[in-house]
């Protein structure tokens, strides 16, 4: 019950199940009024239908789920940080860090800590502190003091049975990439309803699905899903490494190698964790394993000369899998003859590549035998359709792609549409995300400098309309007898999930990339809680932000805790046993307006070598009222104060911005951007810029509605009371939203 609780608070509800209803209460009872007040203390309000519904059940239901509820929301958590009251500076210095030094290793008189160090008379006052200031090591735990100080409370909704199926299947049929989140959920839905009988969407939500159905010992239905060896390959990656995109070998062990480089070179442990992480991904398969894999190969319905093209792109990795998998031995038994066919096949490289005529056609500058071979694939067309009018000449390009575009999925139209003004711009950099790498920048396509201003925004503007057609086009062959359509206003804030895609798993009510959070109040407190279940030890993550200015940048972090509108809370170094710890910056955003500030960038990074451990919770506080931070202990987490937060999960990541604040406007970006940085100082300002261009021209699930009220005659009013209504309870469920791209 507890996974199907988390999967739909999620979803801003309560799952429900029929079996929890055991009495019909009208009247209110003593139990239910303590489980609302709580989850009253924590931010969560209830609908009346919810309401009733937790009347009827029983009193170990409810505590069951107010202690879910309290897990999700970290209340049994060590948040204490560093130092008491640290909204007031404790006036430390870099000084008062060389008098202890020199103390400590040569000797001194001072008051003697836990950990060891001696601190001097007259350095930093330890009475501010709940551990030792040198070292960074906390010796004192409290609890959270202050709840109830949030000024907006998230309302939950009711969920049955029904409405978790009705999720399952939007999941599985999601027409884009589910993000970690949204993978998270299936899992657990998988585990808990049957599979029900519809096609699946995507390859990544193929993954999960088939590792089900050999969880539960069906691998001949799982055989049947399989389309092409890559499938199979994407698979033995995924169950491998976890990662259910094909990352290479090489990057996963390069991330690895750079993860262990310490800014003090003797501290560095580069060399140890490539090797370690190579040992890791080496491949290891019983028996059992090598005749599934050699039966679905085998049973692919494609030719050999086609599943080879397709498997070239990843022959280094193919020919490590045949040989682990031991399926040269196997296709010499009785019944494995079209895999020896296969086989055969692709030692010889008796197989044409159709990526490799397309790049010899296109090097010829033959236009009319590389769009012959495009319109073979419109996927692929649509993904180089900005290089090809730069190659071959807008009109020409784009006249064989209109012959394709009914062909090409919905996704794909709407992502040019999106970026095609930062791509037929030359003075823009983009931001690129290889996959398993960090964010980049890429200078512009230098074949732009051959033509002028004009003529590249004659081109920006002919994908636009022939995109908007497109859309319009599809949304008008769908007949809807609706009038009127309700758009919630908040809608226009938030992009409709396409590209970009979160890594980390979202246990409250999920945001999509690039969704702007507006702030209630003066200030916001970022969070960053860690080392849960972790044993003591050295783990030092570092939470930071980036100011900006319009002619400097400024920061606040570990090494400067007090700047113009940021205080810190202070360096911890070393983790507790099994509890964890935090660190916090509040922000004055009225003393940064008066700076004339543009925006902060929020950071956190792994300094000890590695990368940013998993299950670290990071995000940020707002409300209407003043936040209470302890004067006892420190403790600044409010749970009912949470705008926003997010669970590391991904083992890849050294530097992670999660948050941009837009000052004058007082509102949150909400981002995932990686980068290889062990300080925040590392961060490459412009590389944020450019994120933050690539969001703000991704189509918004508003703008797109208007494309479908256009398209259908549908009159935009409003009240709630529509033909059709879209509220950002239905948009938070970005698989049921794709359902508008329609293919």
């Amino acid at each position: 019950m507890k996974n199907l609780v988390q999967v739909s608070l999620r979803q801003n509800a309560i799952f429900i199940a029929k079996s929890d209803i055991i009495r019909d209460e009208k009247a209110l009872s003593g139990t239910t009024s303590v489980l609302v007040a709580n989850l009253s203390k924590l931010g969560f309000d209830v609908s009346e239908a919810l309401l009733r519904t937790l009347n009827q059940t029983s009193p170990k239901f409810q505590a069951n789920l107010l202690g879910t509820f309290r897990e999700v929301m970290g209340v049994n958590k060590n948040w204490n940080p560093l130092v008491k009251g640290w909204d007031v500076p404790t006036g430390e210095s870099f000084t008062d860090h060389i008098i202890t030094f020199f103390t400590n290793v040569f000797g001194g008189k001072g008051t003697a800590l836990a950990c060891g160090h001696t601190i001097p008379a007259n350095t930093f006052p330890l009475e501010r502190y709940n551990g030792c200031p040198f070292c960074g090591t906390l010796f004192e735990f409290g609890k959270i003091e202050n709840y109830g100080q949030g000024s907006k409370k998230k309302l939950l909704e009711l969920w049955n049975e029904a409405d978790l199926e009705a999720f399952l299947n939007d999941l599985l049929t999601s027409k884009t990439a589910l993000d970690a989140t949204q993978i998270d959920s299936l899992k657990i839905l998988l585990s808990a309803l049957p599979l029900p009988k519809v096609e699946v969407g995507m390859k990544e939500t193929l993954m999960v699905v088939i590792d089900t159905l050999i969880s539960q010992n069906e691998a001949d239905k799982a055989s049947a899903l399989f389309s092409s060896p890559n499938e199979i390959l994407r698979y033995l990656w995924y169950k491998n490494t976890g990662f259910l995109q094909i990352i290479e070998p090489k990057t996963i062990i390069k991330r690895h190698s750079k993860n262990n480089q310490h800014l003090a070179k003797w501290l560095s442990t580069s060399g140890r964790a490539k090797f370690e992480k190579i040992a890791d991904l080496k491949l290891k398969y019983t028996r059992k394993e090598c005749v599934m894999v050699a039966n679905w190969l085998n049973n692919l319905t494609v030719s050999a000369e086609k599943a080879c093209e397709i498997m070239h792109s990843k022959r280094g990795m193919w020919v490590r899998f045949i040989r682990a998998l031991r399926l040269a031995e196997y296709s010499k038994k009785t019944g494995f003859e079209n895999l020896a066919v296969l086989l055969d096949t692709f030692y010889k490289q008796n197989y044409e590549v159709w990526q490799g005529r397309v790049n010899y056609f296109r090097l010829k500058s033959d236009d009319a035998k590389t769009f012959q071979l495009l319109k073979q694939r419109p996927g692929l067309f649509a993904r180089s359709l900005f290089a090809n009018m730069l190659w071959f000449g807008a009109d020409e390009t784009l006249a064989a792609f209109t012959e394709v575009i009914d062909q090409v999925p919905a996704r794909l139209i709407f992502t040019l549409n999106m970026y095609a003004k930062t791509y037929f711009d030359n003075k823009t950099t983009r931001l690129v995300k290889p996959l398993g790498g960090v964010a980049k920048r890429i200078a512009a396509n230098p074949l732009l400098e051959i033509y002028d201003a004009d003529q590249l925004a004659e081109m920006q503007a002919k994908i636009e309309d022939l995109c908007l057609v497109a859309m319009k086009k599809r949304f008008e062959k769908i007949k809807n007898a609706n009038k009127t359509i309700f758009i919630d206003p908040q809608l226009f804030k938030m992009p409709v999930a396409i590209g970009d895609r979160s890594d980390n798993i979202q246990d409250l009510p999920v945001a999509l990339m690039g969704t702007r959070f507006v702030i209630e109040g003066d200030a916001v407190r970022l969070f960053m809680q860690w080392g849960e279940g972790l044993s003591a030890q050295h783990l030092d993550m570092d939470l930071s932000c980036w100011v900006a200015y319009p002619n400097r940048m400024d920061y606040c972090s570990y090494s400067h805790l007090v700047t113009t509108g940021c205080k810190h809370s202070g360096d911890i170094r070393s983790i507790p046993n099994k509890i964890g710890t935090a660190e916090y910056i509040e922000l004055n955003i009225n003393e940064l307006a008066k700076n004339n500030a543009k925006y902060v960038t929020f950071v956190c990074n792994a300094y000890s070598n590695g990368a940013i451990t998993p299950n670290m919770v990071i995000g940020w506080m707002n409300s209407k009222y003043p936040m209470k931070i302890s004067e006892h202990t420190g403790v600044a987490y409010e749970p009912s104060c949470v705008q926003h937060q997010v669970r590391i999960t991904q083992g890849l990541t050294k530097g992670l911005v999660f948050g941009v604040l837009d000052v004058q406007n007082r509102e949150i970006v909400w981002l995932e951007m990686p980068f290889q940085g062990q300080v925040a100082q590392q961060l490459d300002m412009k590389g944020v810029d450019a994120m933050l261009s690539k969001l703000n021209a991704k189509l918004t699930i508003g703008n797109l509605l208007i494309i479908k009220a256009e398209a259908q005659d549908l009159k935009i009013v409003e009240t709630v009371d529509a033909d059709e209504v879209y509220t950002m309870q239905w948009a938070i469920n970005a698989a049921n939203v794709t359902k508008l791209l329609v293919d």
